[in-house]
């Protein structure tokens, strides 16, 4: 039976309805010590005899219970008191039901036949009203048809009651109350959370949650610690202000004085036993006053280590069952303390953001006719962060839909909502040391959605592991498939700390990531030594002018990322004169670069990555340039470029991307040095006749030549690929002794219907000569 979303303050947990003859001694005995093992509270009846004056007690308990557990046994039915019991817990909506059959088919007391049928229709003879007699029935049958125990099935009795309360368990902890308009999403965590606490075990568990400020960990913590404290002999709270008053003690003391210890956990005992001023003069006193209780302690947004240990230095101090969770925005602090057992708060889904909205803003959980829309588009501007849609519900309360819509640019910057967001999210990013906040404000301004990989290679003189690791910890980012990413609110928090370096003065912030203050830079040459990053989106500008002297000033640019895949071609305007680009850049992307060449003297020698898309360059520059750092070189789409450059330096060569170079002839004979190269690809480089011979790139995972339909010689590239196509070529011949035995897929088809060839064992001979080739 489905459970009800009231939030019903239930005085007990489970209500055993059982006949009396059958299950007193056995069943019910180790059933009730069972669940008093996990401190589920059932209603008993004292074993006093049943009599009329019993019956309102028994029918309040009923109403009052949040589970019915119903023992079905085989003379059950031969008390009219079971049946009534029965009777009532059907007609309370509310209940949670599970039938158990003990030693009784279940297929008697859904159909009332058999030995058990029988039972029931003597008692339904003493039984003078019809109706009364024909509910019985419905609700015999209601309930044997539910989802129970069978003892037939189980050949071990203990095992079964075991499994029959972990069942009854799981039911308690998955069922909240959803009148809170906070609590929107909190079943998944609870879920979750249970997992990890595992209620069952005797043994004492200390349980962490982390995540970012502002997620809802503390909401997450309050809602276990209410449907969790009364399954405890003792349970506390320690909310923010204790947190604070312990800082307050530690705060310019030594953190080892025995002395603030006691005090502190004099304190911590307090809140436990719920009796004042408890005083504490030996180290061994708090173990001994609770190593003999089941306590439930939550300690919300904690990270100081002293403090912790001083708290909960060990699970011995707490009696067997003992839950400790701890709430921090730090997981290594976890880590640290020995919680190995950590539950890392995620962002909301998409339809869970909007409910979070619509509750703060409309009290429900749904948006009224007309605001369907918007509701959505303002999760999308806001972000799926929990504080943020509580704090901008509340300002959108009441408003009607042509606020809402006037709001709509505005949220670009989320973090103005009376400014609560900013200072929470600020906490965390203000306790990190200053070579993280530094990688932080690179990942907000510069390298969101990048890989790690790439970010390593590119703050190669940082200790960038070290630092992304306390960031993750922290919570500040997450690390997805080997990519960093970090929340929209996070990076406006990032960004906005940058913005203030230097209000007035953009030129001498260290990143530049407002498209019109790049604008007024590069146009009027202001940019100062002081700019280490640009990263530009110029879909929203008009035009772009740079001046020719635009980056003279900014001698320490390392990063320069300029994406105009939205601009027209005429948009960005590079005079003719301008030759200069900072010798000191690692990161150059410049999509739709403007020039037939890289200006006359840059020199590429700290280049790392070099992503020039969809450019007009012709070539990229003359002679051989200092490339050891280069590690990707990505020129996609430049179908104007016909010689790639000398690449005898570029021995650290990972990446190399041609696709769409249509006017690429050859590559040049340098490409033998880049022994390091892992990918090749060059689709669709229609015009490109000559692939250099007599070298074996020894790294070379994947070559893809799709369509380079001029091609007809195959040169012994490498005998480690996995990957080749070599689809819609004129490739016949091959060297003889070429053995590909990592090939792991392989394309080859003179046109693109031939794809069905292998299905159909259509391959042409002249295919099968390549094939026998390459497999030998």
């Amino acid at each position: 039976m489905a459970s009800s979303s009231s939030s019903h303050n239930w005085l007990y947990d489970v209500f055993l309805s059982f006949r009396g003859e059958d299950v007193r001694v056995t069943f019910r005995s180790h059933f009730l010590k069972e669940l008093d093992r996990k401190l589920i509270t059932a209603f008993r009846d004292n074993e006093i005899e049943r009599s009329h004056s019993l019956w309102p007690d028994l029918e309040q308990a009923i109403k009052e219970s949040r589970i019915a557990v119903v023992v079905f046994s085989k003379n059950y039915a031969s008390s009219s008191w079971c049946l009534n019991e029965l009777l009532e817990i059907v007609n309370c909506n509310d209940k949670i039901v599970i039938p158990v059959f003990y030693h009784v088919d279940p297929s008697q007391v859904r159909h009332q036949i058999g030995d058990f049928g029988k039972i029931f229709e003597n008692t339904c003879k003493r039984q003078t009203d019809e109706e009364v007699k024909n509910q019985w029935k419905k609700a015999l049958t209601l309930v044997a048809n539910m989802l129970g125990f069978d003892s037939a099935k189980w050949n071990d009795e203990a095992k079964m009651i075991e499994e029959i309360a972990n069942d009854v368990l799981g039911k308690l902890l998955l069922t909240t109350p959803k009148d809170s308009e906070e609590l929107v999403g909190i079943e998944d965590h609870i879920a979750e959370m249970s997992l990890l606490l595992q209620l069952e075990s005797k043994e004492v568990r200390m349980v962490g949650i982390s995540g970012s400020s502002g997620i809802g960990k503390t909401t997450i913590a309050r809602a276990l610690f209410k449907r969790l404290s009364r399954h405890f002999q003792g349970s506390t709270f320690i909310d923010r202000a204790f947190v604070s008053y312990s800082r307050n003690i530690y705060s310019g003391a030594n953190p080892d004085d025995p002395n603030m210890k006691l005090q502190l956990q004099g304190h911590f005992l307090s809140e436990i036993l719920g009796k004042k001023d408890i005083k504490i003069d030996d180290p061994a006193a708090l173990e001994e006053r609770l190593k003999h209780q089941k306590v439930l302690i939550i300690i919300d947004d904690l990270d100081d280590i002293m403090v912790l240990d001083t708290l909960v230095g060990q699970t011995q101090w707490f009696g067997y069952g003992s839950r400790i969770i701890v709430v921090t925005n730090d997981k290594h602090f976890l880590i640290a303390h020995g919680i190995d057992h950590i539950y890392e708060v995620s962002f909301p889904t998409d339809v869970h953001a909007c409910q979070m909205l619509c509750q703060s803003a409309f009290k429900q959980n749904y948006a009224p006719k007309g605001f369907e829309d918007l509701v959505v588009d303002v999760v999308r501007h806001a972000g799926n962060f929990p504080l943020g849609l509580n704090l901008l519900g509340k300002y959108l309360r009441r408003r009607d839909m042509e606020y809402w819509m006037d709001m709509l640019p505005r949220l670009e910057n989320s973090l103005r909502i009376d400014g609560k967001i900013e200072k929470i999210l600020r906490i965390s990013y203000d306790g990190l040391e200053s070579e993280d906040q530094e990688i932080f404000r690179h990942i907000a301004c510069l390298f969101n959605h990048m890989e790690v990989t790439t970010i390593k290679s590119l703050l190669a003189d940082s200790d960038v592991s070290f630092a992304l690791e306390n960031l993750a910890d922290k919570s500040l980012i997450h690390v997805r498939q080997g990519y960093v990413v970090m929340h929209r609110s996070l990076q406006e928090m990032g960004r906005k700390i940058v913005r203030i370096q230097s209000i007035d003065k953009p030129g001498e912030r260290e990143f530049l990531v407002d498209p019109n203050d790049i604008h007024d830079i590069l146009n009027a040459c202001t940019g100062t030594q002081k700019v280490l990053g640009i990263s530009l989106d110029i879909r929203n500008i008009r035009e772009l002018d740079v001046h020719e002297r635009a980056f003279k000033g900014m001698s320490n640019l390392r990063f320069l990322e300029i994406k105009n895949f939205g601009l027209k071609e005429d948009g960005l305007h590079l005079p003719p004169s301008f030759d200069y680009l900072p010798r000191t850049l690692k990161l150059l992307c410049w999509s739709k670069f403007p020039m037939r060449c890289m200006p006359f003297g840059f020199r590429p020698e700290n280049l790392v990555k070099l992503e020039m898309q969809y450019s007009k360059l012709h070539k990229l520059w003359e002679g051989v340039a200092p490339l050891t750092c280069l590690k990707e070189m990505d020129l996609h789409g430049s179908s104007n470029l016909k010689v790639i450059p000398d690449l005898s330096e570029a021995t650290n060569l990972e990446i190399l991307n041609l696709k769409f170079c249509e006017s690429l002839v050859e590559l040049p004979s340098s490409i033998r040095n880049l022994n390091k190269l892992l990918n090749l690809d060059m689709l669709n480089c229609k015009s490109l006749k000559i692939l250099p011979t007599g070298f074996n790139l020894k790294s070379l995972d994947r070559l893809n030549l799709y369509h380079c339909s001029k091609l007809k010689t195959f040169p012994k590239f490498s005998t480690n690929i996995s990957v080749l196509n070599l689809n819609l070529t004129n490739i016949e011949d091959f060297p003889s002794n070429l053995h590909l035995e990592n090939l792991v897929e392989f394309r080859i088809s003179k046109e693109e219907s031939d794809e069905k060839q292998w299905e159909e064992e259509k391959v042409s001979s002249s295919t099968l000569n390549i094939i026998s080739k390459l497999f030998p």
